[in-house]
């Protein structure tokens, strides 16, 4: 999912880098792919290997990463690519629409964040008799504090004090087979068109056809 706090920074680091460059090469970054078939049938194989272990919760939980609401009022995309990750997974699941929420979790700051808040959410469930939930965290390519200690253990907690009976934590994609094979397909798109990638290159080619245009520019001169 984009997000301007995190890809867009992402970009003005690599620019910042390029512009003491005198010679920048051609870019291509990838924005997102929130919505890339092979990602969502990732996350598809993800749940159900879960539910192939453990008993299958009354609804499944997708916690996504907060942002303040302000970032969605000044455009972007992030809310909604999160809400279409959740749909999507939701109808390859086969849920129905009582199945399965999205949440924004990891709030900071008197400021508005996102809602539904993920903790407040978990809070509630067992007052409206759902007992037990899964929980998933799709905008988290690998598992870290955020996964672990914030909703693995410390909502856990929150979710059963309040009269939860059973949660489980659907790990992170990590470095799962799919998940490599999601993300080289990703990869694979966005590397069309390129040089490289068209039938006749030719490496040995390109080399050599490098190497006699240094040697002209060296005899007329050039230093390097």
């Amino acid at each position: 999912q984009y997000s301007a706090a995190t890809t867009a920074t992402s970009y003005d680091a690599v620019f910042k880098v390029m512009n003491t460059w005198r010679w920048v090469p051609e870019l291509r970054f990838v924005g997102q792919y929130h919505d890339h078939p092979a990602y969502i049938e990732a996350l598809v194989k993800s749940v159900k290997a879960h539910w192939k272990a453990q008993p299958r919760g009354d609804l499944l939980l997708m916690s996504f990463h907060g942002v303040p609401k302000r970032n969605l009022m000044l455009g972007d995309p992030y809310h909604c690519q999160c809400h279409k990750t959740g749909r999507l997974l939701a109808e390859r699941l086969g849920l129905k629409d009582n199945e399965w929420r999205v949440t924004f979790q990891s709030r900071f700051g008197k400021a508005e964040w996102l809602q539904p808040y993920t903790d407040k959410t978990l809070e509630a469930l067992p007052a409206e008799g759902i007992k037990n939930v899964d929980v998933v965290c799709p905008g988290f390519t690998v598992d870290c504090l955020e996964t672990l200690e914030e909703i693995a253990a410390e909502n856990c907690e929150n979710f059963k004090q309040a009269g939860g009976e059973n949660y489980h934590y659907i790990p992170a994609l990590n470095a799962e087979n799919y998940h490599i094979r999601a993300l080289a397909d990703v990869i694979q798109q966005h590397l069309q068109g390129w040089q490289e990638t068209l039938p006749d290159y030719d490496e040995k080619v390109i080399e050599y056809e490098a190497s006699m245009s240094q040697q002209r520019a060296k005899a007329k001169g050039a230093k390097q």
